[in-house]
Formats: structure tokens, sequence, C-alpha cells
């Protein structure tokens, strides 16, 4: 055992007077020498795995010279940085040197030759020679967009250190996947009949229990006149047609129920009436409904009655009465002062003895220069389809598109196509939180599979991932091609996280 300590310590020393003048020179490098090829990163599952080819064929190497190359991930801006298992190469003498010292405890290994190594290899000069390099480790977001430098130490007798020295092997790795998500629109929905409808009040006054319309008493001419003027309008346009007029009685809380029902009957049909008279109106056009004491319009109208005594009980009374409206009325009548009961018999009660009549028409068709021109004149007869006509008859963005689809989103809030729309512009926007708001308030988003995918979008741009996830499988199982796309997209992204 002496005779081989002595020969391990004769080797290390003999091998320093030959090599002097690099032990002086820390620029030693081998880098040019050692060719990479076929590198790949490529993570699978939670780990990055680093195959690569390290051809030495080229590399003359020292017989007392070892190199430790360690690849290592960097993140694209320098700041982060983890290293795989080094590579070691040794020379000839520094190769024996560590065979034999591995045999004995006692003498301290070179550098880099221990268990963190990848592989020792002995480097036969002059012979080709490569090795198949392949290490894993967990992979963590930063390192998409990185880069791998392989690191190069050398050491020459005696551990001593010769050179380092390193270089980036080109190209980046683990680009970040940059999804392309796809959005469909819906086309309008047909309306083959255009029906729209007017809906006023007439406050025409009543005497206490009475139902004669006196056109004479208080306000009663201008609001007759209102009435008349308002079917004379649509009549006089000869792009609609009335279908129906509706009327609707209202009666205020005094006296008892029974009596308002009747007295809400009796003042509909009166205005009912007055219609047929002076508007040449057909009976068989006019509809009567009565709905008798309002008190939902009275719990409303104490709005516009701040100053009123006690109106927080007043409105207590109200939502309580779910039973005897006739009790609810007495306990009105019983408050104190009784100035707060004179008060809405005076002033609140007279707003709820009213008529409500609805004209319903239908609204032929349009070419599209006469939807051209109603669009600026009244957009409210024009269908949704005639609207998207207009607006593609414009270059898009044009005051003109603009206007059509300004005019859609006022009058068709709530349909499919306008709805997609909107939110497809929100997210041109990059205002996925609006597109989201709206699409998750309305009702048919759930039933339409392009709005689920477009809210699935809208999800994934805000980084909500869980639920752009439910949102394109909910699409993707209703039939949607589109959302099955974005499915693979947002999982693609979904695995980098």
């Amino acid at each position: 055992m002496k005779y081989l300590y002595c020969s391990i310590i004769f080797l290390v020393l003999a091998c320093c007077p030959a090599t002097a003048h690099v032990g002086n020179d820390n620029d030693v490098s081998y880098l040019s020498q050692i060719v990479i090829l076929d590198q790949e990163v490529v993570k699978i599952n939670r780990n990055v795995e680093l195959k690569m080819l390290v051809d030495l064929s080229q590399l003359k190497l020292r017989s007392q010279h070892t190199i430790a190359l360690t690849p290592v991930i960097v993140s694209a801006d320098g700041s982060r940085e983890t290293a795989l298992p080094p590579v070691v190469i040794d020379g000839k003498t520094r190769n024996k040197v560590y065979l034999r010292a591995q045999t004995l405890k006692s003498v301290e290994l070179p550098p880099y030759h221990d268990d963190n190594a990848q592989v020792i290899i002995s480097r036969r000069n002059g012979s080709e020679q490569s090795y198949d390099y392949s290490a894993s480790l967990p992979y963590e977001r930063w390192m998409l967009d990185g880069r791998i430098e392989l690191r190069e130490q050398v050491h020459g007798c005696a551990n001593c250190a010769e050179g380092a020295s390193q270089q980036a092997i080109p190209g980046n790795i683990l680009a970040t996947f940059v999804p392309n998500y796809r959005l469909d629109t819906i086309a309008p929905e047909p309306e083959p009949v255009k029906v729209r409808a007017e809906t006023r009040t007439a406050r025409l006054q009543f005497m206490q229990g009475k139902y004669d319309i006196l056109p004479r008493y208080k306000n009663n001419r201008a609001e007759l006149d209102t009435v008349s003027s308002s079917i004379e309008l649509v009549k006089k346009n000869t792009d609609v047609s009335i279908t129906g007029i509706y009327i609707t009685g209202y009666a205020s809380p005094e006296g008892t129920v029974p009596d308002n029902i009747k007295l809400s009957e009796n003042r509909a049909k009166a205005l009912a009436d007055y219609i047929r008279r002076n508007s040449a109106i057909s009976a068989n056009m006019l509809h009567v409904d009565w709905k008798g004491e309002d008190w939902d319009g009275l719990r409303l109208a104490l709005n516009d009655f701040p100053g009123l005594l006690k109106r927080d009980e007043v409105w207590r009374i109200i939502d309580e009465c779910t039973g005897d409206r006739d009790l609810c009325e007495m306990r009105l009548k019983e408050l104190q002062p009784p100035a707060i009961y004179q008060r809405l018999l005076d002033e609140v009660y007279p707003i709820l003895r009213r008529n409500e009549y609805r004209i319903e028409y239908n609204v032929r068709s349009f070419n599209l220069d006469e939807a051209r021109r109603t669009i600026r004149e009244r957009p409210d007869l024009l269908s949704l389809s005639e609207m998207y006509r207009v607006a593609d008859s414009y270059p898009k963005g044009s005051p003109e598109y603009n206007r059509a689809m300004a005019a859609a989103m006022r009058y068709f809030p709530e349909t499919p196509a306008v709805l997609n729309d909107r939110a497809t512009e929100a997210i041109a926007n990059k205002d996925y939180r609006k597109a989201i708001e709206l699409l998750e308030r309305a009702k048919v988003t759930a039933k339409t599979p392009v709005l689920l995918n477009t809210l699935g979008v809208a999800y994934a741009g805000a980084k909500d991932y869980d639920k752009a996830e439910n949102a394109f499988r909910r699409a993707s199982d209703a039939g949607s091609e589109t959302a099955r796309h974005n499915l693979g997209e947002l999982r693609a992204v979904m695995d980098q996280l």
C-alpha cells in the first residue's frame, strides 16, 4: 500500500515541471475543439431535459489536464440560472490519477470527479470520440425563452486551476407558447315580421270613485290630445301598420279592493271608447286589461316625495302588505299625524289613477337605400339584419359603419350577434374584463356555443385559465370546433405555467 501511495505522489509531481508554463496561464480553453451537435431542450411533464452529442474528435487534450463542461440554463434576462451535471474529460495522466485515487480514500479526488458528474471520460487524442449527453431537472417558468451556456473549467496537475471560459450554445430554448385563439361570428337572426310597440301613459284625472272621462277636468284636454297625437303619428307612417292598442287601467288604494278593480276596468274601457270614437280605430284592435290598486306604483311614487313624514314607515307597510289590501290601507290611514295620509290622498294617489296604453304595429321591410335613410331617422324601425346590412355597406370603422353598429347595440343589446360583436371588440382592445362582464350577465351565453367560446377567449386573456378551460369545454361539448381548437391552445399555455 505504501508503494502504491508513493507512486501516485510521484506521478502527480512528475507532471508539474513539464507544464509549469501553463500554471500561470489563466486562459487555457479547449472549447473551440469541442463540437456540440443535435442539441435539444424539451419539456416532459414538469421536467426539462437537455440532450446533445458532445463530439471530442477534434480535441487535443494535454495529458495532465482535466476539463469540466457544465451546461447551464440561463433565463432570458440573465437574472436566474441553474446548472445540469457536468461532463468531465480527462487527459491520459489525469485519468490515471483519478483511477488510482479512487482506491485510496485518503487521497483527494480531482475537481468534479465526484457523484455530481454526468460522466468522466478518458480522452484518447487522435481518435474519434463522442458522448450522448442526457440530463434533466425540474421545470420552472423562468426558463422560457432562455438559453444554454456551456461553461468550461480546466484544471492541471495538483488540481490547480488552469482556465475558465464559457460559450452560449446557439438558439433560445423552451420558446414561450403563443396561443392562436380563434373567434367565431354570429349572423343576426332573421325577423320575418318586425313587431314594434310604443308604450305611453295617459294620466287622466277622474273624480273620486268615477270613471267618466271629462275633457275639461283639470289637465285632461292635454292628456287626451297627446293620446290622439301618438296614435295619429303611427297611423300616418306608411312604413308601419297598427295591429293593436293595449290599454291597462290602474286605481289608487283608497276605497275597497273590489270597488277599485271595477274602477280600473271602467277607466280603461272609457279610454278605449274615446280612442275608438276619436281616432277611427276599430273596436277589434282595442284590447283592455285592468289591475286595480297599484301598490307597486305607490312604492315607486314615494321616491318623488322625500319630505313625506314617516316615509320609511309607509314603505314598511307597503312591503308587508301581502294579504288583505283593505287592511293595509287602514294602517296607512291610522298613521300619525293624520297629515301623512292626507298628503298621500292629495298628492301621491292621483298619480296612480291612470291608464297605460301600448300601440303595437308591424313594420315593412326596407331595401338597402331605405335602410340607410331610416337608420338616421327611425333606427327603431329596422331589424337587426337590416342594421348589419347597412353597416356592411360601409368601410369598417367609418362613421357610417359605427353609427349602424351603435344602433344595433342600442336596440338589440341582448341578441347573440350583438353580444358577440361587443365582446369581440372588447377583446381586440384587450379589455378582457369588459367582455367577461358582458357575457357573464347575458342569459343567452350559456346556451350559445359561440358566446361560450368568446367568453373562454376573454377568460384566457385575463389569465383566468380554469374558467377559460371550463368555457371552452362546454362550447366544445356543444359542437364548436373552434372551441376544441382553443382548448388545445389553452392547455399548451397552462402546461408552461
